[in-house]
């Protein structure tokens, strides 16, 4: 049985660096769902736990409540994973939804036109989560895949929601996850980091220089809610030996264009 990628989350042993001491009896509710589905499930109580910072008592009494409401599913081993109610919740949540729609065929103009793989990115916490891939043509892909959590200083839609919050905010966004070394490229200064989200300001777009996964580089762009926030980003994918980061900075305007196309469908 696979355990919780947790590389892939931010890196904290739970979600946003909670402990049990913060956070009221839903933030735990759903911090432990949200566990309890991170892609490789079932995944057992100590695991669930430890990924929702919710000690195991607690975690055990919610995730028995979560089986008996049918939002989760017990395997009979000590797994758990998606129950009944909560599949049924997402088909709803998904299918036949305007918004995802238009999200997606947005993506795959933009695929089209790029000929490589691009990504829709929504802040989750203190992560951000793939919600939508449209894979490209190449033969050579990148391991991303929808529902992967996504470090936000090392990625390019990351970085677009870092640059949206206040400087208190980025202050206690790093102290409770850190800066985590990614590959040998990672912004791990927060000096740094600042000097780097000042010049997404500016710009309008942000770069993962193989920060995230080495030989991968991206360029993505801000998508904001009804509200004007910031809640995710669009990013164009590229391999480094295959496109070259002149060719990459080209399709600048095509993802600012297509981030903009989609404002105001995330809420």
């Amino acid at each position: 049985m696979a355990g919780i990628d947790i590389s892939e989350d931010s890196q904290t042993g739970g979600r946003g660096g909670r402990t049990s001491l913060a956070g009221n009896a839903t933030d735990k509710a759903l911090n432990l769902l949200e566990a309890a589905v991170a892609p490789g499930y079932p995944h057992r109580l100590g695991e669930v736990a430890a990924a929702a910072g919710v000690p195991k008592a607690s975690a055990h009494r919610i995730l028995q409540n979560l089986v008996g409401q049918s939002f989760l599913a017990a395997d009979g081993t000590g797994g758990y994973g998606p129950g009944p109610r909560l599949r049924a919740l997402a088909a709803k949540v998904t299918q036949g939804c305007e918004e995802d729609q238009v999200m997606r065929a947005e993506l795959e103009v933009l695929s089209r036109r790029v000929g490589t793989t691009v990504h829709l990115g929504v802040r989750t916490g203190d992560a951000a989560t793939c919600l939508i891939k449209v894979t490209g043509p190449g033969p050579v892909q990148t391991s991303s895949r929808v529902g992967m959590h996504l470090p936000l200083h090392a990625t390019s839609i990351g970085k677009c929601v870092l640059a949206g919050l206040s400087e208190d905010e980025l202050t206690a966004l790093v102290e409770r996850v850190g800066l985590p070394t990614r590959t040998e490229h990672t912004l791990t200064d927060l000096d740094a980091l600042r000097a780097e989200l000042a010049t997404v300001r500016e710009q309008g777009f942000a770069l993962d220089e193989e920060e995230n996964e080495i030989g991968v580089r991206c360029l993505g762009a801000p998508v904001r809610d009804s509200r004007g926030v910031i809640v995710g980003g669009v990013s164009i994918s590229t391999i480094t030996f295959v496109e070259s980061r002149e060719t990459l900075l080209g399709w600048t305007e095509l993802v600012r264009t297509t981030a903009q196309a989609l404002h105001g469908l995330l809420g």
